[in-house]
């Protein structure tokens, strides 16, 4: 079960939020954030953007992406192997066939909700796309945080999502948020940790080559 403590830290014009790991209060990267704000709209062709998920090493980059509804993802291939990128998630249902350089036609996401990634080909490959329709959305930086400046002042519903804070990654837990105030939020990770990819034959002769070099 996540926990959520919103603890005001201090007044200012103009707020912010950071998201950290319960108990051991280490910044969380890559949490989600979405914010209610009765009348504020984001820009009117948000959802015409175009995003990238690469996949390099048999990873994909970035990790966790954050879209509006309506918005498009395309899927480079940036390795010398191929892959096949799937979701069965509740959003979208899809399935690109296996390809290496020739990136298939972007993949419109028009339903809000949690896209969960992997590819058919590696099974340590895995990733995640937010589709936001709220307000207000956000994703934290490297120290956890998320400026709330650009926002009306006031106290609005909020909900937080994170890619380790369950199992099946469709959970969010919510609350409130003062966009006036500097606030805190500790968040329980209960997913299971991710698989560590095991390198390939020729990843392994590259390192062992590495290591040869070092001893010369």
């Amino acid at each position: 079960m996540a926990l959520l403590l919103l603890l005001p830290l201090a007044a200012r014009a103009s707020g912010s939020l950071q998201i950290v790991q319960a108990g051991s209060h280490e910044p969380l990267e890559q949490a989600v954030i979405e914010i209610s704000i009765p009348g504020f709209e984001r820009p009117a062709d948000a959802a015409r953007d175009h995003h990238e998920i690469v996949q390099r090493e048999a990873q994909f980059e970035p990790q966790v992406s954050v879209v509006p509804v309506g918005a498009r993802v395309s899927f480079p291939n940036h390795d010398i192997t191929r892959h096949q990128v799937f979701s069965f998630s509740p959003p979208k249902v899809f399935s690109l066939d296996l390809y290496l350089r020739e990136t298939p036609p972007p993949v419109h996401f028009d339903t809000p909700g949690v896209e969960v990634l992997g590819c058919n080909i590696h099974d340590q490959m895995q990733a995640f796309i937010v589709i936001s329709d709220a307000s207000f959305f956000a994703m934290t930086d490297e120290r956890g945080r998320v400026d709330l400046a650009s926002l009306p002042p006031g106290r609005y519903s909020m909900r937080l999502w994170h890619p380790r804070l369950e199992d099946t990654h469709q959970q969010w837990v919510e609350g409130e948020v003062d966009t006036r105030l500097e606030a805190h939020v500790e968040l329980t990770l209960d997913a299971t940790p991710p698989p560590r990819a095991t390198p390939s034959l020729l990843q392994q002769r590259f390192q062992r080559g590495l290591q040869h070099q070092e001893h010369l």
